[in-house]
C-alpha cells in the first residue's frame, strides 16, 4: 500500500513515462505529488443541456457520441480529431487539432462530459475546440455532495498545476485523486491551538480542498492556511537563526573613519544620505563580537554595490578577507569590475570565482563569485566578511554554507571534533573560531516595515534615495503605428554618441496539443531557451536588414558560453557595437554607463519586476535616458503597463502591482525571483503580523520545539529544503 513516502517509481499505477517529466517538476514521492499545488482553476460549474448552450459561454455538457471524425484541415493540412455529441436536446461537435491518438479513444456510443468555451463552428453552428473532456462513468449522477466528483477533468473547479514538457494538469489531476487518500490522517505540523484560533482546517482535509474544491471561497481559505504555515516555519527557522547566530563570536571589526573619508573623497560622485547612513549602520555593526546579520535593500540603481564596498575595504584594512557572492556569472563579473575599479586605489587585491572563470591573486583580499564560492575545495585564510547579492536568489544551505563554523582546519589539525553533524562545504579558517559578519543585498522593493516582519532574522538598511547625478528614465508605450518615429528617435540618439538595448519579448510555454517544433528528448525549458535564441537571431536580422542597416547590432542570449557572453558585452561596454539585442539575460548584472536607450518588444508579456529591472539597464550615465515598451502587434496598453510609465522607483512599483493584480500574481512569480509565499504575505500584512507573534509565543513556550513534535520534524524538513526561487 502507497504511503506519503512512497517513491512514485514503485507505483505500478504510475506510468514509466512521465517518471522524467515528475523529476523535473521535483516530483519523486506520493507527498511530493500532494503538495504540488494548483496555480489557478478553470471553472466548470456551469453545466448545461446542449440545446441550451450559448455563443461565448465556458460550459460543460454530457451527452452520447453519435459520430467519431479524423481528418487534416484544408489549409494547413493539420490533422484534426472530431466527434458529436447529442443529448435529448441537441447535439454539438468538437474538434482537437494535433491528437489524432485521441480517435482511438472515442467510440460512438460511448458517454462523454465536455467543458470548455463555446465558439461558432465553421459550418455556422455552435462546437468546442481542443476541450476537456473525460468519460462517464456514472451517466447522470448528481455531484454536489461530493467532494472529489467522479468527473475531476470537466466538472466544478478544474485544477490547473504548474507543468513541464510531456506532463499536462490532466495527468496531475488524475494522479493527484489516485493517491489522494494517502493523506487520510497525516501529521500535521500546525497545534491544534493555533488551527482552532485561526479557523483552519487539519492539513489533509486542506489538500483535499485544494486540489478539488467546492468553491473558490473554500479553496482561498486552504491556500491561506499552508501559506500560514510556510510563514510560520520561515519565522521559526529566522529566529532560530539569530538566536544560534547570538551564541557565536564574529571578530571585531573597527570602523576606520579615516579611510572611509578618503573611500567617499575618490569617488567620482556624491554618496547620498541613505547610502551615508547604511554605511555607518553597517560599520557600526562589525565593530560587535557578534555576528552582524544585516539585509541593504534599495532600488535599481541605489546604490549598494558601493555601500558594499565601503564594508569590504574596511574589513580588508583591518586583516580580514571578504566573499561576494552573486547568484549569476554575468552579475558577479559585473560586481568584480566595479570593486576592482575603486578598491584596487587602495592596494585591496581581488579574485574572481565562477564555474567557468578563475582570476586569483596570490593573496586576495576580496573574493568575488558565484556559486562556487562554496566548493569544497574554496578556503579563506581570514574571512571577516560576507556579501550576497540578490539574497533571495539563494537556497538557505547555500546561504549558511558562507556562515558555518564547523569544519575548522586548525581544529582538524589537531584532531579534534573531525565528526560533523553538516555537510559543511565552506571552510572558514580563523584560529579563534569566529564566524564572519553577513550582509546580504536585495532590489526587490519590499516596504520597510514587511521586510522588517518577513525577514525577521535580519537588521535592516534602507537605500531609499537615488543617486543626485542621475536623471530619471523617461519611459513611453509605443503603440505600432508609432514605430517609425521611434526608430528614428534610437538612431539620433545613437549618432550623438549613445548606445541601445532591444530586449526580445518572453517566450511562453507552448499549449497542450501545440504543433511540436522540436525534436524529441528536448525539456520544455531547453525549448524555451532555443525559441528565444530564435527570436534574438531573427530580431537582430531584421533589425539589420530592414531597420538599422548603418548600425553595428551584436546580439546576447543564454544559450551563448560565458566567456562569448563577457566577450559581447566587453564589446559593447567599449562601444564596439550600437546595439545589443537580447533575451532577458541582461536582467540584472550588465552596467554600461553609456547606454541610454531600453527598448523591451512584448512589453505586456513581462513582470513588471522584470520591466523595472530592465528599464534601470539604463540611466546609469549622465545623459537623459529612455525606456519605450513596446507591445505586440495585438498587445494594447494595460494598466501594468501604464503603472511602469507613471511609476519612477520599485517600491511605488510594488505597490501599484498589487493593488492591480493583488497577491497570487503580484510582480509576476515566474519572472521576478521572489518566493510566491514572500509576494502572497505583502498583500496580507495582518497574517504576517500574527505568524510573526505566533512564532515568537511558539519558541517562548517551548524554544527547542520539543512540545510540538510534529511541528519540529517539518521545520527541519523545511530548513533542508527551502529557497526562495
Amino acid at each position: 500500500m502507497a504511503t506519503l513516502a512512497t517513491s512514485l517509481e514503485q507505483l505500478p499505477r504510475v506510468s514509466r513515462k512521465i517518471l522524467p517529466a515528475l523529476k523535473r517538476l521535483g516530483i519523486a514521492t506520493v507527498r511530493d505529488l500532494l503538495f504540488h499545488l494548483p496555480m489557478r482553476y478553470d471553472d466548470f460549474s456551469n453545466e448545461k443541456m446542449i440545446g441550451d448552450v450559448r455563443l461565448g459561454e465556458q460550459v460543460s455538457v454530457a451527452g452520447m457520441i453519435r459520430r467519431v471524425r479524423v481528418g487534416r484541415t484544408a489549409k494547413k493540412h493539420m490533422g484534426l480529431t472530431e466527434i458529436t455529441l447529442e443529448d435529448e436536446t441537441g447535439e454539438i461537435s468538437a474538434v482537437w487539432f494535433h491528437q489524432p491518438f485521441l480517435a482511438r479513444s472515442f467510440k460512438e456510443g460511448m458517454r462523454l462530459r465536455l467543458a470548455g468555451r463555446i465558439v461558432q463552428s465553421p459550418s455556422g453552428g455552435l462546437s468546442f475546440t481542443n476541450p476537456a473532456h473525460e468519460r462517464l462513468t456514472v451517466f447522470g449522477t448528481n455531484r454536489a455532495d461530493s467532494l472529489a466528483p467522479a468527473e475531476i477533468h470537466t466538472s466544478g473547479l478544474v485544477a490547473i498545476y504548474p507543468e513541464t514538457e510531456g506532463l499536462s494538469s490532466r495527468w496531475l489531476r488524475y494522479l493527484v485523486k489516485t493517491f489522494l487518500e494517502c493523506s487520510y490522517g497525516m501529521p500535521d505540523p500546525l497545534p491544534e491551538d493555533l488551527r482552532t484560533r485561526h479557523g483552519f482546517s487539519a492539513l489533509d482535509e486542506v489538500l483535499r480542498t485544494i486540489h478539488f474544491p467546492k468553491n473558490l471561497t473554500a479553496a482561498a481559505l486552504a491556500r491561506r492556511r499552508l501559506l500560514y504555515e510556510k510563514l510560520l516555519l520561515f519565522q521559526l527557522m529566522a529566529l532560530k537563526e539569530r538566536s544560534r547566530l547570538k551564541q557565536y563570536p564574529a571578530p571585531p571589526i573597527p570602523a576606520d573613519v579615516e579611510i572611509l573619508k578618503k573611500f567617499t573623497s575618490s569617488l567620482p560622485f556624491s554618496l547620498t544620505n541613505a547610502q551615508r547612513r547604511s554605511i555607518a549602520e553597517i560599520t557600526r555593526d562589525m565593530e560587535k563580537s557578534k555576528p552582524m546579520n544585516r539585509l541593504l535593500e534599495g532600488d535599481v540603481g541605489s546604490g549598494k554595490t558601493v555601500v558594499a564596498a565601503a564594508a569590504a575595504l574596511v574589513a580588508v584594512r583591518a586583516g580580514y578577507q571578504v566573499a561576494f557572492m552573486a547568484p549569476t556569472e554575468i552579475l558577479a563579473r559585473q560586481h568584480f569590475i566595479t570593486l576592482e575599479k575603486i578598491l584596487t586605489p587602495f592596494n585591496v587585491h581581488l579574485a574572481l570565482m565562477t564555474s567557468s572563470e578563475r582570476r586569483r591573486p596570490p593573496a586576495a583580499h576580496v573574493i568575488v563569485g558565484t556559486h562556487a564560492l562554496i566548493q569544497k575545495n574554496v578556503r579563506f585564510r581570514s574571512l571577516g566578511l560576507v556579501v550576497v547579492d540578490e539574497q533571495h536568489r539563494f537556497g538557505v544551505a547555500q546561504r549558511a554554507a558562507l556562515l558555518k563554523k564547523e569544519e575548522l582546519r586548525s581544529k582538524n589539525d589537531k584532531g579534534e571534533n573531525k565528526s560533523s553533524n553538516h555537510s559543511t562545504s565552506f571552510k572558514i579558517l580563523h584560529s579563534e573560531f569566529l564566524i564572519p559578519h553577513f550582509l546580504s543585498m536585495s532590489a526587490t522593493p519590499i516596504p520597510r516595515t514587511m521586510a522588517l516582519t518577513i525577514y525577521g532574522d535580519l537588521d535592516l538598511s534602507l537605500l531609499d534615495e537615488m543617486p543626485a547625478a542621475r536623471k530619471g528614465v523617461k519611459t513611453e508605450i509605443v503603440p505600432p503605428g508609432d514605430r517609425a518615429r521611434m526608430y528614428e528617435f534610437i538612431r539620433q540618439e545613437i549618432k550623438r554618441g549613445g548606445q541601445a538595448f532591444v530586449v526580445c519579448p518572453r517566450i511562453d510555454p507552448p499549449e497542450e496539443g501545440g504543433e511540436a517544433t522540436f525534436r524529441t528528448g528536448v525539456t520544455g525549458q531547453q525549448k524555451l531557451i532555443m525559441a528565444e535564441v530564435k527570436t534574438v537571431i531573427k530580431e537582430r536580422d531584421r533589425l539589420a536588414r530592414e531597420i538599422f542597416p548603418d548600425l553595428r547590432i551584436a546580439m546576447l542570449h543564454g544559450k551563448l558560453k560565458p566567456a562569448e557572453k563577457e566577450k559581447t558585452l566587453a564589446h559593447f561596454r567599449d562601444r564596439a557595437s550600437d546595439i545589443l539585442v537580447a533575451t532577458s539575460v541582461i536582467e540584472v548584472g550588465v552596467d554600461i554607463p553609456n547606454a541610454t536607450i531600453m527598448l523591451i518588444e512584448g512589453a505586456e508579456r513581462f513582470g513588471l519586476a522584470q520591466l523595472h529591472q530592465f528599464r534601470g539597464r539604463v540611466g546609469r550615465g549622465r545623459e537623459q535616458s529612455y525606456c519605450f515598451l513596446a507591445p505586440t502587434e495585438d498587445g494594447t496598453e494595460t494598466r501594468r503597463l501604464r503603472a511602469v510609465v507613471e511609476c519612477t522607483n520599485g517600491f511605488e512599483l510594488a505597490e501599484k502591482d498589487l493593488a492591480i493584480r493583488g497577491a497570487g500574481e503580484l510582480f509576476g512569480t515566474r519572472q521576478s525571483g521572489v518566493s510566491e509565499e514572500i509576494l502572497a504575505a505583502m498583500s496580507d500584512p495582518e497574517l504576517v503580523r500574527s505568524v510573526r507573534a505566533d512564532a515568537m509565543g511558539l519558541i517562548k513556550k517551548s524554544p527547542d520545539l520539543t512540545t510540538y513534535p510534529d511541528l519540529s520534524r517539518a521545520l527541519t524538513v523545511f530548513e533542508h529544503g527551502l529557497h526562495w526561487e
